[in-house]
């Protein structure tokens, strides 16, 4: 399938389980085997507060391509979501329309330096607002 033929919310749709999968299967590797724990600690990595933080991060670190940030501003301005806070939800559709692009042109190892470095960013507290704890 071509990324570049779907829209932004069909990419963010493909992202957030893509998404969804590497936090379980990090936190699983990580010893949190309690579905109750597992839930918890996930939404750390899920929540669209800390998508949202991270992608600025990321921005400001130069760690994203170009192209990266321009399919993240295409789906952070799609239209569609009402949400409390339609700012944050529309960033994280940006970063999540990211993690369906690269899924899609089967791009695995950039999706795990993203991953990486989001892992990175929550552990270290490098996010500042994060939400859900």
């Amino acid at each position: 399938m071509r990324a570049e033929l779907l829209n932004s919310l069909a990419l963010a749709y493909i992202g957030d389980a893509v998404f969804e999968v590497l936090v379980r299967d990090y936190l699983l590797e990580k010893g949190v085997v309690r579905v109750n724990e597992l839930q918890k600690r996930s939404v750390q990595y899920v929540s669209a507060y800390a998508q949202a933080e991270f992608v600025h991060l990321a921005m400001q670190n130069n760690f994203l391509t170009e192209r990266e940030i321009a399919i993240y501003k295409r789906g952070r301005n799609t239209k569609g979501r009402k949400a409390k806070n339609v700012i944050i939800h529309n960033q994280s559709t940006g970063f999540e329309a990211i993690i369906g692009t690269l899924h899609l042109e089967g791009n695995d190892e950039r999706i795990n330096e993203i991953f990486a470095y989001f892992v990175e960013a929550v552990d270290d507290h490098k996010l500042k607002k994060l939400r859900g704890k």
